[in-house]
């Protein structure tokens, strides 16, 4: 008679991390605009956000990954929430949570972003909703202008 062998689970390791970023707006000439950031080779489109320095408070970090990620000067106006999502890395589960604040450009210039993105751009909500790569940040996004309905359109 066989004997059944134990059932081998490979259990991944969960990390949490903790990230910080914002969606800049400004009055265009067609109405509101929000900066968004992009990827050539995968053709993703983001919110600038990234992770903490040793030290750092969420705003802080809000803050500086914009300034890093878009080339410009900002200021919290106000927060917005949070949003999580869960990915695997290098063998590991990753659950994220980013703490997002709408933010007005108080200076700076787009094209002094980081390397992190080939492009960075002032984009009318209508196309910045079409163009983000993922729901979650069209959640965020809608939140921001205060338009939950927009999740539909």
């Amino acid at each position: 008679m066989a004997t059944a062998r134990p059932r081998v689970r490979h259990s991944r390791s969960r990390v949490a991390t903790m990230a910080a970023g914002g969606v800049v707006v400004r009055d265009g000439a067609r109405g509101p605009e929000v900066v968004l950031a992009g990827r050539v080779a995968d053709g993703s489109w983001v919110l600038p956000k990234g992770t903490p320095d040793p030290g750092e408070t969420i705003e802080e970090t809000a803050l500086r990954e914009v300034r890093e990620e878009t080339g410009l000067v900002v200021r919290i106006t106000r927060p917005l929430g949070t949003m999580e999502y869960r990915f695997a890395a290098a063998g590991l589960r990753v659950h994220k949570l980013v703490h997002f604040f709408v933010m007005e450009a108080i200076g700076g210039d787009l094209t002094r972003h980081d390397a992190e993105y080939d492009d960075v751009r002032w984009v009318p909500v209508a196309e910045a909703r079409r163009m983000l790569s993922f729901d979650s940040y069209r959640e965020v996004l809608d939140r921001a202008l205060g338009e939950p309905e927009a999740a539909s359109a």
